[in-house]
């Protein structure tokens, strides 16, 4: 039971990543968002999420992870209500901000209560394996569910859903999981809030450079302000006593190739469901419901690769599904690269999508585990928190990054689609043109699938990066293979 609140809190954590972006099309007609000013719904949550995972999982520590947990859980509630009543852009990207933040509270706390509340070696391998399938397939899950509320009822049904979840976990936390022991220390605000601020302006700027050129004043200022603010960090964190960032735990060569494999491999996750679904909604005319029923394979594909890694990692050890994992998600990304208007979902789509999937089931499981290694039970919560940290940061930044590239190339492709749209547009569709600015189908078409296409080149290119950090980097040595057996092996897992 304690197993099931923990990743019942960290499935609605992880599915508000994703259950949004199936309403993503109906949220930009109602509230008059830009494609490229929509990633902001994602990010908006994301960025809080990753920017504050570490204050989150140093709280638990410090002032018990149990009662952390629960008011993590209710913050998130509470915001998932403003964002459901939202009136325009401004009220909806401030209620998601502060869904990060309850997201931000509780989730590095579930992952360190699985750490206290079960036993290491076989137990807690199953544990994990039961999170990482909830984290991994959880974006699936949301987009599901997304599509059902969307088709049923309506966009803002994707907020309003998490209120009685929310309120259900909080009401059987008490009852089911203990309270941890409390650790003297203090909250490093000031990284807190440097850590946040850089990462905004870092992930600002790119969409910036998306809408307006990478020439654009404002563009080129936010650049340069996370440059200095994130370098402020640094200096903040090496200065603290009890910084919200442990630079030793960089020290390990294993955790910190692990951080920068969770980096790339979010970044990757983060841009194909963002684009996909797009892709599945605006050019194969998929419904909401549609579109969530096409991403169920994801879910379990994603379950089936992490029970394997947690049943053979005993024997092989996590390298082997830390390099495979990231090549085959590479696989997946490469091939999504030939959509174009002429592509169909069984052809084009659901074969890339399960390579895509597989890769990634098999790696979280060995990630969780490898970052946790050696870790004193007093720098659980902060060891937890550096990890969802990475993959919130990666996914925010990564984003950010894809939809830089998807910009560009539709701006290029629109340049060729123009003199052929003027050619044969009536005079009432020239009319529209210039008066929106945006083509109308085919050509519309045209340009998306072409910045989709760019985009997943360069999410392959990170997975890429992921298999090469795997390689060069991690190292496991027999004791670690004798920890996960539930052996008492010196250091290790």
């Amino acid at each position: 039971m304690a197993l099931l609140v923990i990743a019942s809190c960290q499935l609605m954590v992880v599915l508000d990543i994703t259950i949004v972006n199936i309403a993503l099309p109906d949220i930009q007609r109602s509230l008059d968002f830009s494609t490229t000013s929509l990633s902001w719904v994602v990010s908006a949550y994301t960025l809080t999420f990753g920017g504050l995972l570490l204050l989150g999982g140093r709280a638990g520590d410090i002032l018990g992870r149990r009662r952390v947990f629960v008011v993590g859980v209710l913050v998130f509630v509470l915001a998932s209500l403003l964002g459901g009543l939202a009136q325009g852009p401004g009220q909806l990207l401030a209620a998601r901000a502060l869904q990060g933040v309850g997201g931000a509270i509780a989730s590095p706390t579930a992952l360190a209560l699985i750490s206290t509340t079960f036993r290491e070696g076989p137990e807690r391998n199953r544990a994990f394996g039961v999170f990482a399938a909830v984290s991994a397939g959880g974006g699936a899950i949301g987009l599901l569910a997304g599509g059902m509320l969307v088709e049923w009822l309506n966009w803002r049904w994707v907020l309003f859903v998490n209120v009685p979840i929310g309120l259900l976990i909080a009401l059987a936390t008490p009852r089911w999981i203990r309270e941890s022991e409390r650790h003297p220390g203090h909250f490093d605000l000031a990284g807190a809030a440097t850590s946040t601020v850089g990462m905004v302006l870092l992930v600002y700027g790119f969409i910036r450079a998306a809408q307006d050129g990478w020439r654009d004043a404002v563009t080129l200022a936010s650049f340069a302000g996370a440059v200095v603010v994130l370098a402020l960090f640094l200096l903040v964190e090496r200065r603290s006593r009890q910084p919200i960032t442990p630079l030793h735990m960089f020290a390990d060569r294993n955790r910190a190739g692990t951080y920068g494999i969770m980096l790339c491999l979010a970044a990757a996750i983060f841009g194909m469901f963002f684009f996909l679904t797009l892709f599945v909604q605006n050019v194969l005319d998929f419904s909401p419901l549609r579109a969530g029923l096409a991403f169920l394979p994801v879910s379990a594909v994603i379950a089936i690769g992490a029970g394997l890694a947690s049943r053979f990692l005993p024997t092989f050890g996590p390298k082997p599904f830390m390099v495979g994992g990231a090549l085959l998600s590479a696989v997946g990304l490469a091939w999504l690269t030939l959509t174009d208007v002429h592509s169909t979902y069984a052809g084009s789509v659901l074969g890339p999508m399960l390579v895509f999937s597989m890769g990634m089931g098999t790696q979280f499981v060995s990630l969780t585990l490898m970052a946790l290694s050696n870790v004193p039970t007093r720098e659980t919560g902060a060891a937890s928190g550096l990890l969802n940290a990475t993959q919130q940061v990666g996914g925010s930044l990564g984003l950010s990054i894809l939809v830089t590239v998807f910009g560009t190339a539709s701006r290029d492709e629109a340049e060729k689609q123009v003199p052929d749209f003027l050619a044969q547009a009536t005079p009432a569709e020239q009319l529209r043109f210039r008066r929106t600015g945006e083509l109308p189908p085919p050509w519309s078409d045209e340009i998306l699938t072409a910045g989709i296409s760019s985009a997943f080149v360069v999410a392959a290119v990170f997975a890429l990066l992921a298999a090469l950090i795997a390689v060069l980097v991690i190292q496991v040595r027999p004791s670690d293979l004798e920890r996960l057996k539930g052996g008492t092996g010196p250091g290790g897992m």
